[in-house]
């Protein structure tokens, strides 16, 4: 019996305890609307066009998506789509844009690894050869592949739009290791670096990236001004049609199953109301 009352109350002391230690979190992704939202949200191919310019010109340099191929540029509702090219393998541009890529491939001949431009058949290369080189190049951290980046986070449009804009200088009182940045939007416990009020731990996290993002980082074909908030947006929406390149067929055939569905269904009610119309019941 005493057994039992030692460890209820050790249970209970437990319990109590608990909330008082929990700590971190991270701010609310930001409000932010996109035009491929919604069950008939579509992609904006300008928007995609630029976002794959930022994706080329920034994010590459570390963030690989070695679940996509260059041809799929150029399939509908990719970024270069056009209706003179329906085989994407032959769209001027995807071909122009993969040759600027370099890819590891084996000689037939001498077995020797050598380097050749990428054809549209290709995926999106990794910038590191391995992982250990990754590391070695990002302070330890591992750059995470940019593939399915949105469909692998929760609100994954709006968190990736605030952490790429949610860059902040770290309040006073905290220390922050060299290499590591502040991020509001970034889950974290910042309990040990916080030399502050306890009951007043900064939301947020550290992030071993540095802001990507810098006002007219890149320039846009179209004219569109590059604010660090517009190359996030664009960027956010090509990696969304990079997580799911056929969304709009999804959202059409939905459509379509949903009106045949509706029509099937006034059918059946239609056919029971004439079978069972001298039927009482």
């Amino acid at each position: 019996m005493l057994r039992k009352v030692i460890a209820l109350a050790a249970l209970g002391l437990a319990i109590s305890a608990g909330p008082a230690l929990a700590a971190g979190g991270a701010e609310a992704p930001k409000h932010v609307e996109f035009s491929f939202e919604g069950p008939f949200g579509q992609f904006d191919q300008a928007q995609l066009q630029r976002g794959y310019k930022v994706y080329r010109e920034v994010c590459a340099a570390c963030h690989g998506m070695n679940l996509v191929s260059f041809r799929n540029l150029g399939q509908k509702h990719g970024p270069f789509y056009d209706p003179k090219y329906p085989n994407p393998n032959d769209n001027p541009y995807v071909r122009a844009i993969a040759a600027e890529y370099q890819i590891n491939d084996i000689d037939s001949e001498t077995g020797d690894v050598i380097q050749r431009a990428a054809s549209s058949a290709d995926r999106f290369p990794d910038p590191y050869p391995n992982e250990p080189a990754a590391r070695a190049g990002n302070g330890g951290a591992l750059p995470p592949d940019l593939s399915v980046i949105i469909k692998a986070r929760h609100h994954g449009p709006q968190y990736v739009y605030s952490i790429l804009t949610g860059y902040e200088n770290p309040p006073a009182g905290l220390n922050v290791t060299p290499g590591q940045y502040y991020n509001p939007y970034m889950l974290g416990d910042l309990t040990a670096f916080w030399t502050g009020d306890h009951h007043s731990v900064p939301v947020g996290g550290f992030i071993a990236m540095p802001p990507p993002l810098q006002p007219d980082g890149v320039t846009f074909d179209d004219g569109t001004r590059a604010t660090v908030e517009q190359q996030a947006k664009d960027v956010v929406a090509f990696l969304a049609w990079a997580s799911e390149p056929k969304m709009i067929e999804r959202k059409q055939f939905g459509l379509a199953a949903m009106i045949y569905l509706v029509l099937l269904a006034g059918l059946v009610y239609a056919s029971y109301r004439r079978i069972w119309r001298n039927v009482a019941h």
